[in-house]
């Protein structure tokens, strides 16, 4: 969601964790000596921090879903964002392969409706834009589906995930439930994120109750948020419930908080797209054969499954 968000700090940052449990690596600077680094703009992630099983492969099409396609689709341009933590997408240690739930889901769609795809790398806040003006069929990453966005994008959802918390282990923090307890804090989060978003639409109630407004850190890249959280300059991420999961179990020093509110998460789409019914009933049938069930367990992401797919549904509440 774009909602103005004028006073936000952003910050753009190579991206690179400090620890053993470093997840990410990137040559990608920003007027700094890691320009230098090297050639790729990301390298590979870990190959042990990232799942390779293949889930995919032995997918078949399936007829009935594939004729709900619109006549003569034989292929769509897939807009992904790359370099959020797993079960985000990554690239694996060959700095070419990507790889991440997202991916998984895609790409099983693509086989149960015989669809090709070309896969294009976009920022994150870009994507939702670049599908209204057509430059992309679909959208995936980890996209929340949200009243704001659902003014311009229709969604197919697959997963049920959204917004949590996680703090160093010697923040006084234990649990977030409202945001008036971030007041006074630094919190980090991704640009153009729902949790932007909902953190500067909320900066008012620590004003309102006589406080000093949390200061919202938005950066480019997964990894520098965690290693500003690492430095001390961030007291508390929020990000998404499964990344936070993955992220927290695979570096000291840090702990998860706790859930924040829950989301639908869907495949995007420009709004009124006649590819969402075949997107939908693809879903489906992953859930039926079980292939939606084994993805979900490759990346530890079970508590976050669906009973069904369905299309631009209500932002949930609460």
């Amino acid at each position: 969601m774009h909602a103005s968000t004028r006073s936000r700090q952003r910050i753009f940052v190579p991206f690179a964790l400090l620890t053993s449990a470093t997840l990410f690596l990137t040559a990608c600077g920003s007027g700094t000596d890691d320009s230098a680094a090297s050639g790729t703009a990301q390298a590979a992630a870990r190959s042990d921090a990232v799942p390779t099983e293949d889930v995919v492969s032995a997918i078949r099409k399936d007829e009935a879903a594939a004729r709900l396609l619109p006549s003569g689709v034989s292929s769509v341009t897939l807009a992904v964002s790359v370099g959020g933590n797993p079960p985000g997408t990554t690239f694996l240690d060959d700095g070419k392969t990507l790889a991440g739930q997202d991916v998984d889901f895609a790409r099983a769609v693509a086989k149960v409706l015989g669809l090709g795809i070309r896969t294009e790398q976009a920022s994150f806040e870009a994507i939702l834009p670049a599908l209204d003006s057509g430059k992309y069929d679909v959208g995936v990453s980890n996209f929340g589906v949200t009243t704001e966005r659902l003014k311009t994008i229709d969604f197919v959802t697959y997963i049920n995930d959204g917004q949590g918390f996680a703090a160093r282990k010697d923040s006084k923090l234990s649990r977030v439930t409202d945001l008036k307890q971030l007041c006074g804090l630094n919190v980090a989060t991704g640009a153009g994120t729902t949790f932007e978003s909902t953190l500067e639409e909320n900066k008012h109630l620590c004003t309102d109750a006589g406080k000093k407004a949390y200061e919202v850190q938005t950066y480019s890249e997964q990894g520098a948020i965690w290693s500003s959280l690492q430095q001390g300059r961030t007291d508390v991420v929020m990000s998404t419930i499964n990344g936070l999961r993955f992220a927290v179990a695979r570096q000291e020093g840090v702990r998860f908080l706790n859930e924040f509110r829950r989301l639908d998460v869907g495949f995007a789409f420009k709004k009124g797209t006649p590819l969402a019914p075949a997107f939908r009933a693809a879903v489906d049938k992953l859930i039926a054969d079980g292939t939606y069930a084994r993805i979900l367990e490759k990346w530890g992401t079970t508590g976050s499954a669906i009973d069904k797919s369905q299309i631009s549904p209500p932002e949930l509440k609460g």
